[in-house]
């Protein structure tokens, strides 16, 4: 069975670049990012890779650890950070998943067989701190991933984990919220001070409460 939002993300142990881990230990009260790439030394993952270590101040003021994943060797991971550091200008420390039998990328169900028979896809999964699947992604081989969206879905799972609010379309950090229909719109006021506005009895919006 395939993984699906709302789902226990499933844990393992795992060698990796920086030492063998227990998944939910290292994410510990943390949110996290477990992301696959198809193959070491390859030309879009060194991107995604670089990308992800130049945004490490981004993911640490969300409280968010971040693992990726492919299916060769862990000394073969720290050859190809060398380059990815070269490369990106950057510098890699999140751990990179050693998974040569596959066991991770089974557990996440990672392998397309009608995409690649041995090589995972780019998914992408957004754990929460209790250790459920609170988002999933997945591109092409051929197409990097956009860490500016997985950035605003991860806000966008953080404010509405402690509101009663929504994001709308292309929503960003700061913008207005809508307010979830469960409330109804005599209770607004008490619940959201800064104001609303009524566009349809079941579309309301207020400014983002939590800035």
């Amino acid at each position: 069975m395939s993984l699906r939002i709302g789902d226990a993300a499933p844990n393992f142990k795992a060698e990796t670049s920086i030492g063998n881990i227990d998944f939910y230990d290292f994410l510990g009260d943390s949110w996290g990012v477990l992301f696959s790439h198809p193959a070491d030394y390859t030309p879009v993952c060194t991107t995604e890779l670089g990308r992800t270590a130049s945004l490490k101040g981004e993911f640490e003021k969300r409280n968010v650890k971040v693992l990726a994943l492919s299916v060769d060797s862990a000394e073969s991971h720290k050859g190809w950070i060398k380059d990815i550091n070269e490369t990106q200008n950057t510098n890699v420390e999140f751990p990179i998943i050693a998974d040569e039998d596959k066991k991770v990328a089974d557990l996440y169900d990672m392998i397309h067989p009608n995409a690649s028979e041995t090589l995972t896809v780019r998914s992408l999964f957004i754990i929460s701190p209790d250790k459920k699947v609170k988002l999933m992604l997945t591109y092409p081989a051929s197409t990097g991933r956009n860490f500016n969206e997985v950035l605003r879905v991860i806000d966008s799972l953080q404010l509405t984990a402690n509101y009663s609010v929504a994001t709308p379309a292309d929503w960003e950090d700061g913008q207005d919220v809508v307010v979830m229909n469960s409330i109804k719109t005599e209770d607004i006021p008490a619940r959201f001070p800064k104001g609303h506005k009524v566009i349809k009895p079941y579309l309301r919006t207020t400014p983002q409460p939590n800035k």
